[in-house]
């Protein structure tokens, strides 16, 4: 086994075993369940309460900038999204020639949102297995990011896991809600 596919092999094991069979079932209510008032989410054009919203198609995600402090407690769709977009289509766009991120449309269903999931995973695995070691200790050439490839696969490594175990309990919570 290669370096890379080692460091692929760390988050598509993550991926297959507890990330991914988590998000099965996944239905629309859930996806756009707000357990605290104020959540950010995924919204129809035009219906955001945040300070922003972003977003080329009929649906945007939450935003402000500067970031808000605390930040606000977020939905399965608005961490989704973020997965989606800004830890996977970027560094697939820069570093694969992926889509360009800025084009794809936030999901307005949560079967939309896992199709782009599992899309823009299926991308970035099989970009990251074909690295040599030399891409890897090398920052890339294309894309805002000036740190040795290798640190960027394993921050999005990171990102994944971190944000997969907060959809992961938003979803305990949501089944649990009425304690059923």
């Amino acid at each position: 086994m290669t370096r890379s596919e080692r460091i692929a092999d760390q988050l598509d094991r993550h991926w297959q075993k507890n990330l991914r069979p988590r998000l099965d079932g996944l239905a629309d209510e859930e996806y756009f369940w707000e357990p605290v008032r104020g959540c950010w989410s995924i919204r129809p054009r035009g219906t955001s309460p945040a300070p922003m919203s972003a977003g080329p198609g009929e649906w945007t995600m939450d935003s402000a900038s500067p970031d808000l402090v605390p930040a606000p407690v977020t939905t399965i769709a608005w961490r989704l999204a973020h997965i989606i977009v800004s830890c996977l289509g970027y560094r697939v766009e820069w570093h694969f020639g992926g889509p360009q991120a800025d084009s794809l449309a936030y999901a307005g269903t949560a079967a939309e949102a896992l199709e782009q999931l599992d899309e823009m995973y299926g991308r970035w695995n099989a970009g990251v297995r074909m690295l040599s070691n030399a891409d890897l200790e090398n920052p890339p050439t294309v894309g805002p990011e000036r740190f040795p490839m290798e640190g960027i696969v394993l921050h999005v490594n990171r990102e994944l896991i971190h944000h997969g175990a907060e959809i992961s309990l938003l979803r305990d919570l949501y089944r649990w809600q009425d304690g059923a």
